[in-house]
């Protein structure tokens, strides 16, 4: 991923944090078949005293077969993401010198995938999943709230994802690039556009704007 300086993310806790709150990532992966994309979300877990990667794909998705032992692949994770018009900007009534642009935030996590069969690693990463994305609702539903026979029977269909982490980079392209008044214009144009991406990059923007 190209990423000009301006716009590179180093935190890692703020990479981290855009995973867990945007966990469906794209997986990328080559084989003989050539380059595939499946659409799977993925938790962090430890494993040996590092952080990893957890998924799953239905044993009826083809990629796992692709997939060989230690298999380096690509996850890309993406957050809000939206069109900047140059009205926002004060500097374009001025000038005109201004062009339309994307703003977006991205973490690209590359590493080695494990393919895992275990019965017992899939529950109890089908529960840390649920559990994660379950917390904060009104009435949590728990793999328990299933009948076990039920649960049972989908294990076998279920193939287990681990990778092992080799970088994570992330680019947060939220007008760091505009002078004050352009950033603060982008806020103002994005809220009053309203939806959810828009306020959301509006609170990006506005986190990023110079003093």
């Amino acid at each position: 991923m190209h990423i000009p300086r301006t716009f590179k993310q180093t935190d890692s806790d703020t990479l981290k944090d855009l995973i867990v709150k945007y966990p469906l990532a794209t997986l990328i992966s080559y084989s003989d078949a050539g380059l595939e994309a499946n659409h799977v979300p993925f938790i962090f877990a430890t494993s040996q005293g590092e952080d990893v990667l957890q998924g799953h794909v239905a044993k009826a998705n083809a990629v796992w077969k692709t997939l060989n032992d230690n298999a380096d692949v690509l996850l890309v994770f993406s957050g809000p993401n939206g069109y900047i018009s140059p009205n926002h900007y004060p500097t374009k009534q001025k000038t005109g010198r201004a062009v339309p642009t994307w703003n977006y935030i991205a973490v690209h996590v590359k590493g080695s995938m494990q393919c895992i069969h275990d019965d017992t690693w899939i529950l109890n990463h089908i529960a840390k999943l649920s559990d994660q994305h379950e917390a904060g609702l009104a009435s949590p539903w728990s793999i328990n709230d299933a009948p076990p026979e039920y649960i049972q029977k989908m294990l076998p269909a279920i193939v287990g994802l681990e990778l092992e982490i080799v970088s994570i980079t992330g680019q947060w392209k939220v007008s760091q690039n505009q002078p004050h008044e352009n950033q603060v214009g982008v806020v103002s144009g994005l809220v009053a556009q309203g939806g959810f991406e828009s306020l959301e990059m509006a609170d990006l923007v506005n986190q990023y704007i110079k003093d």
